[in-house]
């Protein structure tokens, strides 16, 4: 019997705690969903409280969306909603023309932030930095107002004209800057050759960033007779803003024979993404240096992060901006959208460069170099084995002559190039001594 007893009841204890296993669980989700449910009649309650006794009638649709700008908002500064001409604007933007000011801007402790001005627009003109904040548009302050609001106050006609108040680190005091607003026509990469150096300035990730690399690929062999002709190409990603993923997988690609470039991860492991390289160099395989600085986001480090991973390319310049997220632009059916962070990217190597940014292989701050005493300087220049008494000559022929002018009038330009912009300066000697490097070795 007792035997029989502790059967039974071994047999309703086991019962009891297989439904406690399966059942409790149940149970935590309709407290949830009770919870979610109470959360949603709670912001009713507080909708049409505001909707009827607030001080001044107020807009139904606009306090529906600011609720939802409130909560995109509370997730990161790159999620937002867009509403139906927010949408339009932003696929006009990635097409590559967008009226404005020409700024790739994010929010900060309550103020907008600069990531980069776009080459050959009034940001740029006037001396917007990387990494100013925006604290007032027209003197109405910033705070308060969501990104959305604050670029659609800095949007306007074409040639309308708009104060921007500008906290910069070093300066003491905000400083007003006025700026005439344009449509802002993105060339998405811009080419020419500093000697027999190809440089490829990539000011964006638009629908048209791949294809514009290609030409100028083409027309920098052509300007130099012959692709044999350069030695090597700088890549310009300097306060390069991002874009398209798509597009700097293009971008990468076209350096790369093999290998990933680039992997996404959401929350979902199922959603993960792994995009490979395939066979083909536009440059044939010659040396590369990449430039980066603060104003390099998103894209533009995923090009680079993909580059130096693979050792295909030496990294010159300052750390990056360190945006590390995916964002997945969501049509409503109310023909806005919502742009929503949806994943992670990783480098080849398996870094998140998220907050962190890419650092560089060799570290340049961009400075002015500016003689402390010219005529001391120059002084210096002249002292040499010509000025020395009696020293001998040297009889060169017509052909060594030209090589020695050639060199020297190379010289004189990168030392002027170093004046103006010292990390491409740099840049440019040290794909010199890779292409010398390179041809020993060969």
């Amino acid at each position: 019997m007792n035997k029989v007893f502790l059967a039974v009841a071994g047999g309703a204890l086991s019962g009891a705690i297989a439904t406690a296993w399966v059942t409790s669980p149940l149970s935590a989700q309709e407290a949830n969903e009770r919870s979610t449910y109470e959360q949603l009649d709670l912001f009713g309650d507080i909708f049409e409280r505001v909707r009827s006794a607030y001080v001044e009638e107020v807009d139904e649709r606009d306090l529906i969306e600011a609720a939802i700008n409130g909560m995109l908002a509370s997730l990161d500064p790159h999620s937002s909603y867009l509403p139906p001409e927010g949408f339009e604007d932003m696929r006009v933007q990635t097409r590559g023309e967008f009226g404005g000011l020409g700024i790739e801007v994010t929010m900060e402790e309550g103020f907008v932030k600069v990531v980069a001005p776009i080459d050959d627009t009034p940001a740029a003109r006037a001396g917007l930095k990387a990494n100013d904040f925006i604290t007032h548009i027209d003197d109405e302050a910033v705070l308060g107002l969501t990104l959305s609001e604050a670029v659609d106050r800095m949007r306007g006609l074409v040639g309308t004209d708009i104060t921007i108040t500008i906290l910069r680190e070093g300066e003491a005091e905000p400083f007003d800057v006025t700026l005439k607003r344009e449509t802002i026509k993105i060339r998405a990469v811009r080419t020419r050759l500093e000697g027999d150096v190809g440089v490829l300035r990539i000011t964006s990730f638009t629908e048209q960033t791949y294809e514009n690399l290609a030409d100028g690929i083409v027309k920098l062999e052509e300007e130099a007779g012959g692709a044999d002709n350069i030695k090597g190409y700088v890549i310009d990603l300097r306060n390069n803003p991002g874009g398209l993923l798509n597009q700097a997988i293009a971008v990468s690609d076209a350096f790369l024979e093999k290998g990933e470039i680039v992997s996404t991860r959401g929350r979902d492991p199922r959603d993960s993404e792994r995009h490979n390289a395939k066979a083909g160099d536009l440059s044939g395989g010659k040396p590369l240096v990449v430039l980066i600085n603060e104003g390099s986001a998103s894209a533009s480090e995923i090009v680079a992060g993909a580059l130096q991973d693979h050792r295909r390319a030496i990294i010159v310049g300052a750390k990056s901006f360190g945006k590390g997220s995916v964002q997945t632009i969501m049509p409503l059916s109310s023909e806005g959208a919502i742009r929503l962070t949806t994943s992670r990217y990783y480098t080849p190597s398996g870094r998140s460069i998220q907050a962190l940014g890419i650092e560089p292989d060799i570290l340049v701050e961009q400075q002015q170099i500016v003689a402390e005493d010219e005529d001391e300087d120059a002084a210096r220049r002249r002292r040499s084995e010509a000025d020395l008494r009696g020293s001998l000559e040297n009889t060169l022929s017509e052909d060594e002559r030209k090589m020695l002018e050639d060199e020297r009038a190379r010289h004189e330009a990168t030392q002027k190039l170093r004046s103006e912009d010292l990390q491409l300066a740099y840049a440019l000697d040290l794909l010199t001594g890779l292409a010398v490097y390179g041809a020993a070795g060969n």
